[in-house]
């Protein structure tokens, strides 16, 4: 049986070490989809462990650099992790599996929206992400980032325009 989800180019974000954890992360995903059900929840619990890490160093590259942890990424991963876990709890092969599949939908998505800007964010500041070096501090947002981290989402600081007629 062939996995819902695959790597490929069109995932990379050219950032290594995310480039990395989420070709693990599709491999890991490929492994649940493909396992008997007598190894589902092994392969299961070892998806669990690779995205808690994963999420983790996520919402630790984002404050560090001023990408608040509660903006939707951030929220996106513990939505993410809850679920997932609740699939453990309930050990049931069929909603596992249906889980795995909706992963493997929304994965993409999340790859190419939210980490594609966190990985140009980290880029931009010139962020190391063994280190937590920033080389180009003064790149760095002027306050945390909120909302998703584009200016459509973040609500507005700012006092409303009024007309003077």
């Amino acid at each position: 049986m062939l996995s819902t989800l695959e790597w490929s180019p069109d995932l990379s974000l050219d950032l290594p070490v995310m480039d990395d954890t989420h070709r693990e992360f599709v491999d890991l995903l490929a492994a649940v989809e493909q396992t008997s059900d007598a190894q589902l929840m092994t392969a299961w619990r070892e998806l669990i462990a690779h995205t808690d890490t994963h999420f983790a160093r996520e919402d630790r590259w984002m404050r560090d650099t001023r990408f608040a942890t509660s903006n939707c990424h951030s929220m996106q991963h513990a939505t993410v992790m809850q679920v997932i876990r609740e699939g453990e709890r309930l050990d049931r092969s069929d909603i596992i599996r249906q889980m795995a599949r909706e992963l493997a939908l929304w994965f993409p998505e999340h790859a190419k929206n939210m980490d594609a800007a966190l990985a140009q964010h980290l880029k931009t500041v010139g962020y190391d992400v063994d280190s937590g070096n920033v080389a180009l501090p003064e790149s760095l947002p002027a306050s945390v980032i909120q909302g998703c981290g584009s200016a459509a989402c973040t609500p507005s600081t700012e006092a409303p325009e009024t007309s003077s007629a």
